[in-house]
């Protein structure tokens, strides 16, 4: 038994939300769908129900533990050559791919059919005890009274992306009618922080999913022939047949172990396995005597991550359709091999077609009777598509597909894209430790492990933990964050290492985390976005 319950999130809104839940004695899974709903009023380009996602749930009273899938999947009419074309480049960070007008990026034809709503309304079946409208209520009042608009989120809304090929955020906020009257002023400028942002068309839909009792409006009736008409008149993907037949799956979690504490995460076409991968490498080096932040530090987190980014780029796609070598990756001789390449001064290189943040949100949260849910949902990219009169956006993952036939992540019809995702829990012997994730595209695995590792080989406590320099290492660059020290990274320029400095003194992914210790959790949110925790006596 723990004393008392956790939740922790990017949105403040969605905190209190799922807050309020326990506190009425919900458990952790209504907390987290709470939650959930509120993320996609009010921070809309993250995730929402047209979205997708997993969740890690943890019910040791009920003897439960497994990992609920549900991830979008490519249209049943998309096929492995479809685009091999129009293909230009590949996103630095090896994210996504770019295409020609940026067709898989922005608009209908970047759809991936969505799974979000029947994720939770499972999840909800399954591991909660809630009220299906009343867990729907908070977010249907967001959207119908609106919110003030946040720093991260305008941040993110005026970034410019340009220069890795991408479309940029606020040209699919302008997308759509209903983009336009809801992102933009009157003279079409974009709302402005503090400014309340009103969704009606949202509100209603919300409204019509809470009243019917289920997600089957969604998937089989009103809802979906809307869907279905609008992705036909605008030459989408996405038909009747492909909502019908939408089901989520169940996985056990995907296990590892640091330093002698058990870690779950999600499998494929998650990304729990890489991060587990990368703490197995690191355990092969004394972290604490190198001291955090050093050039040894860093080369030798570089130099891992880079590792791991290769077998993840040449081995992750769906299960269903590749072979994926789970146990070779993750054995503990596999990664002593790499320990001992990197150990003996090679640089691994990380190939990408020649030519960030992206775009999802997390949950954590542990309840009084000691369940945990690791909760990591998405648009992956906001296609910028709205369908008039439903007010929600749909994801943009058509574009992270490889449009290169014969692939782990090519294209195929109804198949899963690999996904970023990494919702971990450690444990201490039989009770969860340490419970976490983060958003942030190919980041993720990088920063969720440098988490465990500030808390494992550092001790540092939750907010440290969360707050501390980063550096993420997917490509051939080092990126590190503006708080690492310029001497070492004139020392690894030296070496010959590329070294990029970030701007921001907050940077790669995010981390919400949750700490259990002597029977009290503790959360605390990376201080890069707008969140925060709520603990509940």
């Amino acid at each position: 038994m723990i004393r008392n319950a956790t939740i922790v999130a990017p949105q403040p809104e969605a905190v209190e939300a799922g807050a309020e839940v326990l506190e009425r004695g919900g458990n952790a899974v209504d907390a987290a769908l709470a939650c959930a709903f509120v993320q996609g009023v009010v921070d809309p380009q993250m995730s929402g129900i047209g979205g997708f996602g997993s969740m890690q749930v943890y019910m040791p009273g009920r003897g439960l533990h497994e990992v609920l899938e549900f991830y979008a999947l490519a249209p049943a009419k998309a096929v492995p050559d479809m685009w091999l074309d129009k293909l230009k480049g590949q996103s630095r960070d090896g994210f996504g791919f770019i295409l020609e007008d940026n067709i898989s990026e922005l608009g209908y034809l970047a759809c991936c059919t969505p799974g979000s709503l029947k994720g939770y309304e499972t999840a909800l079946r399954d591991y909660g005890s809630w009220d299906w409208a009343d867990l729907i209520a908070p977010a249907v009042r967001y959207a119908e009274e609106g919110f003030k608009i946040r720093p991260h989120m305008h941040w993110y809304w005026t970034k410019d992306q340009s220069g890795d090929g991408q479309v940029n955020t606020r040209d699919k906020l302008a997308f759509s009618a209903t983009g336009r009257r809801v992102y933009f002023r009157e003279d079409g400028t974009l709302r402005g922080v503090g400014e309340i942002l009103r969704n009606p068309d949202l509100g209603r839909t919300l409204r019509r999913i809470a009243e019917s009792g289920s997600s089957d409006i969604f998937y089989h009736g009103e809802i979906a022939e809307q869907i279905a008409a609008d992705f036909a008149a605008h030459g989408g993907l996405i038909g009747r047949e492909d909502l019908a037949q939408y089901a989520v799956t169940r996985a056990a979690p995907v296990w590892g172990s640091y330093r002698g504490h058990p870690v779950a995460s999600s499998p494929p076409p998650g990304s729990g396995m890489p991060m587990i991968e990368l703490l197995h490498i690191l355990e092969n080096f004394d972290l604490a005597a190198m001291g955090h932040g050093t050039a040894e530090y860093v080369r030798t987190l570089f130099e891992a991550m880079k590792h791991m980014t290769i077998d993840k780029d040449a081995h992750m796609g769906d299960p269903a359709y590749v072979e994926v070598p789970v146990e070779r990756l993750l054995s503990k001789a596999h990664a002593a091999a790499i320990a001992d390449r990197i150990k003996r001064g090679e640089r691994a290189n990380v190939e990408r077609l020649d030519l960030s943040q992206r775009d999802t949100t997390h949950i954590s949260v542990i309840d009084r009777e000691g369940n945990a849910v690791a909760l990591t949902h998405s648009l992956g990219s906001p296609s910028g598509a709205i369908t008039d009169g439903l007010g929600f956006m749909y994801n943009g993952l058509m574009g992270r597909f490889d449009p290169r036939p014969g692939r782990a992540a090519s294209i195929a019809p109804r198949k899963r894209r690999a996904s970023s995702a990494a919702p971990t829990i450690v444990f201490d012997g039989d009770s969860p430790a340490i419970v976490i994730g983060a958003p942030g595209g190919s980041y993720i695995a990088p920063t969720v492990a440098q988490g465990i590792v500030n808390m494992i080989d550092f001790g540092m406590g939750i907010h440290e933990a969360v707050a501390a320099p980063r550096l993420v290492g997917v490509s051939n660059s080092i990126d590190i964050c503006n708080r690492i020290r310029r001497s070492v990274a004139a020392e690894l320029r030296a070496e010959g290492y590329d070294v990029v400095r970030s701007p921001q003194t907050y940077a790669f992914a995010a981390l919400h985390g949750i700490r259990i210790s002597d029977g009290i959790s503790s959360g605390a949110a990376d201080p890069q976005r707008d969140g925060m925790a709520i603990s509940v006596a």
